[in-house]
C-alpha cells in the first residue's frame, strides 16, 4: 500500500499545487517569492562580476530634477512637456540598469541591414570633401505598414511631425562605437509612428559604412557631421532639422553645436545619457565586464581595416592594447598618425587644417575634442537626460551643473533610475516603454510651439512699430533667415571664462525665482 501511495505522491502534489494556484493570493505569493529569489541571485551575480549595485532600484521616485536657467523656454517646457513631470518608474527586473544595458545596448542587431526591429531602412552614402564616406540610414517605414509614409518635400512652411508632407527630420547619432542598438531602433520606430522622419548618421568605418581614408573620425571632430547636416539642409529645405544623440555619441553632437554656434541648421537637440567630459570618460575606470566587451568590439572594427590603417597608424600595436584610453591615444596621438594627417592637410585647405597640425599628445587632443570646449557658443536649446544609476558614466558630481544654471540653451533632466540609455518605464498596460524617447519627441514638439509663439510676438511688435509695410518686410526677412540657419540667436552669457562655466558649482534653480530677461529673437551671425 505504501508503495502505491509513493507512486501517486508526485501526481497528488501536482494536483495540489494546481489547485492552490487557482487562488489569486497564492499566485501573487508565488510570483513575489520567485521574484525575490531571482533578485537575490542577480545581486549575488553582480557582486561576483564586480558590477556596481544600486539598492534603491524599483522604488518609486516622485520627481524629475530639472536644472536650467530660468527663462521663458524653461517655464514653457515645465508647463507643456508633460513627460518631464512623469519620472521613469518600473519594478525590478525592468528597472535594473545592468539588465537595461543588456537588452537595450548589447542585444545583437544586424549591422547595416535593410530591416531591423520592424523598421525598414534605406541607406545613402555621402562622399565627403577629403574622399571619406559617411552613411545616412533613413527609416522609411514600419514592417507592419504596407505602404511607406508619404515623403514629398516641397517649399513651404515647416510642420513638426503629424504625418505631414514636410515632416521634421530627426538626425540620430549612435554612440562612439557606431553600433545600432535596440534602443536606437526603438527610437526610430516611435519617431516614425509620430510622423517624424528619422535618419541615422554613421561615421566613416562604422555601421557597415566603408572606410575609404586611412583614419577614423576623432571623438569630438564634427567636420563630417557638418557636411552631412548641410547635405540634409540642401535636399530638404522645407523640413525642420532636429538631433538626438545616444551615450558617447553626444560628444559629437555637442561639439557640432559648439563649433557651428548660431550657424547650425538644427532647431533643437536631445542628448540621452551624454558624455560631458571626453577625457574623463576615457580615463574613468568602467566595470571590467563592460570595458572588456567594448574593447573587443572596438578591436573588431579596427581589425577589419588593419591593412589600410597600417599606413597611418600602428594597427598591430593598437590591437594589442588592453584599454580604450590607450587605443584612442595610439589612433589619434601617435607620431605616425600625426605625420600622415599633416601630409594630408598640405593638399587640402580648409577650416580644419589647424586641427590637423596640432601637437600630437593626449592633452592637446582633448583641447580640440572636448564636447563642451565651445559650450558658450551653442545657440540651440539642448535637453540632456541623465540618471543617477548609470554604471557607464563617471559620478554625477562631474556633471557641469554650472553650465545649465548659466546658459539659457542647456537644460538637464536628472532621474533617480534609468541606467545608461534605458529609462524604461511601465506603460500602464502591462508592458514597458522608453521614457527618454517620449520626452525627446515631446520636447521637440513643445520647443516648436514655443518658437511659433515667439515668432508671432515678433511679427506683432514689428507691425506696431512699422505698420503694414514693415510687417511685410519683417515676414519676408524671417522666411529668408529660416532658410539660412537655426531658429535662435546667440547671446554669450556673462559668466566669466569658459572653463569656470563648466566646472564651477552653483545652487539649484527653482522656477519660483525671478526669470532673467532673455530674448529668443532670431539672428544668424557667427
Amino acid at each position: 500500500m505504501w508503495e502505491f501511495f509513493l507512486c501517486l505522491l508526485p501526481s497528488l502534489v501536482l494536483i495540489l499545487v494546481a489547485g492552490l494556484l487557482r487562488w489569486k493570493w497564492t499566485r501573487r505569493f508565488a510570483d513575489s517569492t520567485f521574484q525575490q529569489m531571482a533578485h537575490c541571485i542577480w545581486i549575488i551575480t553582480c557582486r561576483v562580476l564586480k558590477l556596481p549595485h544600486f539598492p534603491g532600484i524599483g522604488k518609486c521616485q516622485a520627481e524629475v530634477r530639472l536644472i536650467c536657467k530660468p527663462t521663458a523656454l524653461a517655464s514653457h517646457l515645465k508647463k507643456h512637456c508633460y513627460a518631464l513631470a512623469k519620472p521613469p518608474l518600473a519594478r525590478w527586473p525592468q528597472a535594473d540598469p545592468h539588465l537595461q544595458i543588456i537588452t537595450n545596448l548589447m542585444w545583437p542587431t544586424n549591422e547595416g541591414a535593410e530591416l531591423q526591429g520592424g523598421v525598414r531602412f534605406k541607406r545613402d552614402n555621402l562622399l565627403l570633401e577629403d574622399g571619406g564616406i559617411v552613411a545616412l540610414d533613413w527609416a522609411v517605414s514600419l514592417i507592419d505598414q504596407q505602404v511607406p509614409v508619404k515623403r514629398n518635400h516641397h517649399p513651404g512652411g515647416r510642420v513638426l511631425g503629424l504625418h505631414s508632407s514636410n515632416p521634421a527630420i530627426v538626425i540620430i547619432i549612435p554612440n562612439a562605437l557606431g553600433r545600432v542598438t535596440p534602443h536606437l531602433i526603438k527610437l526610430c520606430r516611435q519617431a516614425l509612428q509620430q510622423g517624424f522622419y528619422p535618419v541615422v548618421f554613421h561615421r566613416r568605418g562604422q555601421g557597415g559604412c566603408p572606410l575609404t581614408t586611412p583614419h577614423y573620425q576623432e571623438f569630438g571632430n564634427p567636420t563630417d557631421l557638418v557636411q552631412a547636416v548641410a547635405y540634409l539642409r540642401s535636399h530638404h529645405p522645407s523640413s525642420t532639422l532636429l538631433a538626438v544623440s545616444e551615450g558617447s555619441g553626444s560628444g559629437l553632437l555637442l561639439s557640432y553645436l559648439g563649433e557651428c554656434g548660431s550657424s547650425s541648421y538644427l532647431t533643437a537637440a536631445v542628448c540621452i545619457s551624454p558624455v560631458f567630459h571626453g577625457q574623463l570618460w576615457f580615463e574613468y575606470e568602467l566595470p571590467w565586464l563592460y570595458h572588456w566587451i567594448t574593447l573587443i568590439y572596438r578591436k573588431l572594427q579596427i581589425n577589419r581595416y588593419a591593412t589600410a590603417l597600417s599606413s597611418a597608424m600602428d594597427a598591430a600595436k593598437i590591437l594589442r592594447c588592453d584599454s580604450l584610453r590607450d587605443m584612442e591615444e595610439l589612433m589619434f596621438c601617435a607620431t605616425k598618425q600625426s605625420d600622415h594627417r599633416r601630409s594630408d592637410s598640405v593638399d587640402r585647405v580648409g577650416k580644419d587644417s589647424s586641427r590637423l597640425s596640432t601637437k600630437p599628445d593626449w592633452v592637446s587632443y582633448w583641447e580640440r575634442n572636448e564636447p563642451l570646449r565651445d559650450a558658450d557658443e551653442v545657440a540651440v536649446p539642448v535637453l540632456c537626460l541623465c540618471s543617477r544609476d548609470d554604471p557607464l558614466l563617471p559620478p554625477l558630481s562631474t556633471v557641469p551643473e554650472a553650465l545649465f544654471h548659466n546658459s539659457p540653451y542647456f537644460l538637464l533632466a536628472m532621474t533617480e533610475q534609468g541606467g545608461h540609455c534605458g529609462f524604461i518605464c511601465e506603460d500602464g498596460h502591462g508592458g514597458t516603454t522608453s521614457w527618454s524617447h517620449s520626452v525627446a519627441l515631446e520636447y521637440f514638439r513643445v520647443v516648436a510651439e514655443f518658437f511659433g509663439v515667439e515668432e508671432k510676438k515678433g511679427l506683432k511688435d514689428d507691425f506696431a512699430h512699422r505698420g503694414s509695410q514693415g510687417l511685410r518686410h519683417s515676414a519676408s526677412a524671417v522666411l529668408s533667415r529660416r532658410r539660412r540657419s537655426t531658429l535662435l540667436r546667440k547671446e554669450r552669457p556673462i559668466i566669466g571664462s569658459r572653463r569656470r562655466q563648466i566646472s564651477t558649482p552653483s545652487d539649484m534653480f527653482t522656477f519660483e525665482e525671478e526669470q532673467v530677461d532673455f530674448t529668443w529673437n532670431r539672428s544668424y551671425t557667427r
